[in-house]
């Protein structure tokens, strides 16, 4: 039987794993992948900017097991739960995660320095700093604006950790905190991804309970999203189509509740030009979490194919790389991940993961074990 610090072990090597592997083909399409790398299967790919010769801003690197933003800020979010030991809300995103991103330095590998993860976010992440430093607003009131991208879902899956068994638990708290950061779609994947991993923490959980368990508490066009896609991919399993076919058709599923397509890069001739992309919606859901679970439909939660379908499917392929590993490092612990990819992901991004996974695991047991508690005391009070 696996154990639970197994499986948290999984499920932050795993989450690594995939961002790591999605990272050098991010917002590239599917046929752009194929074109440059065939079908990327390994850690060792080289980022196609440096391949291309592309500008590559900051002194940025990727590729060779370097992990980005998705991963640093879910040890961010240990690190906080190893501090506070207890369950957290906005009011904890506003502090201690703020301080963590903005104010302590940590070793940013795409970067190969230490410095403020801050320095590394993308703008909807600075959202963050800008609203609950800067404007130093009601913290529950932080998730505002327009920026509805998979930010908070990317790096939620520790409270899916810290609610290990209890995804009705794990979905509120996520929401709860993440209303901080985010608003609309981008909020509600959030609490749904927190949910899939405290499902797949549960004994003998299988795709089967961690998809119904979405669907359960998804609201919305993410609900509807996870249905059309999940049911389709079901689909495709039983006729073996092939993996060109079954991105292709994800995509036209995924195509009415996210209108952007794979035209993800930020352009000055997209500026003033009206369009629904981002906007918070009731309609809409991000693309990453439907897709990442109809990948693992799709392969019947096998390991390495689902986190290498997703990422080779294109366009925000390290956060679906994240999602898959997270739910399957929580379903599986560490049995399928191949010791090779350990050690580089370790050696490349300066992090001892027995250490970190050690470490959160006693605090998430803390947290657990007092929810049990306060449990049976209830169930005391409701008894007599």
């Amino acid at each position: 039987m696996t154990t639970f610090e197994d499986r948290v072990k999984g499920v932050l090597i795993s989450a690594a794993l995939g961002d790591a592997l999605g990272a050098p083909v991010e917002k590239l399409s599917r046929e752009e992948i194929e074109q440059k790398y065939g079908y990327v299967t390994t850690l060792k790919t080289r980022w196609y900017k440096e391949a291309s010769g592309e500008e590559v801003t900051l002194g940025k690197r990727r590729g060779n097991g370097i992990i980005t933003d998705d991963t640093l800020m879910i040890l961010a979010l240990c690190r906080v739960y190893k501090k506070e030991k207890r369950h957290l809300d906005a009011y904890d995103l506003a502090n201690e995660f703020t301080k963590e991103i903005a104010f302590r330095k940590t070793f940013i590998p795409e970067f190969d320095r230490e410095t403020f993860i801050l320095d590394r976010l993308f703008y909807p992440e600075k959202h963050i700093f800008l609203r609950h430093v800067l404007a130093n607003c009601e913290p529950r009131e932080g998730g505002m604006g327009n920026m509805v991208n998979c930010g908070a879902a990317m790096y939620i899956a520790p409270i899916g950790i810290v609610n290990a068994g209890n995804p009705l638990a794990a979905y509120n708290e996520a929401i709860a905190f993440a209303s901080g950061h985010q608003v609309s779609y981008g909020l509600e994947a959030a609490g749904v991804l927190a949910a899939c991993v405290a499902c797949a923490f549960s004994p003998d959980a299988a795709v089967e309970d961690v998809v119904e368990t979405a669907i359960a508490l998804a609201k919305d066009g993410t609900k509807q999203a996870i249905i059309a896609l999940t049911k389709k991919a079901g689909e495709l399993k039983k006729i073996h189509s092939s993996y060109k076919e079954v991105v292709a058709i994800l995509h036209e599923c995924i195509a009415p509740f996210s209108p952007m397509g794979d035209d993800v890069h930020r352009k000055i001739e997209k500026v003033g030009i009206p369009s629904n992309h981002y906007t918070p919606s009731r309609l809409f859901s991000i693309e990453e979490l439907p897709l990442a679970l109809a990948f693992i439909v799709y392969n019947d939660g096998g390991y390495y194919k689902s986190i290498l379908d997703g990422i080779n499917s294109g366009r925000d392929t390290d956060s679906i790389g994240v999602m898959v590993g997270a739910i399957l490092g929580a379903m599986y612990g560490t049995k399928f991940i191949e010791e090779e990819d350990v050690h580089l992901l370790s050696k490349t991004n300066r992090l001892d993961f027995d250490a970190e996974a050690a470490s959160f695991a006693e605090a998430a047991k803390e947290i657990l074990e007092r929810d049990l508690q306060i449990a049976r005391k209830q169930e005391g009070i409701i008894g007599h």
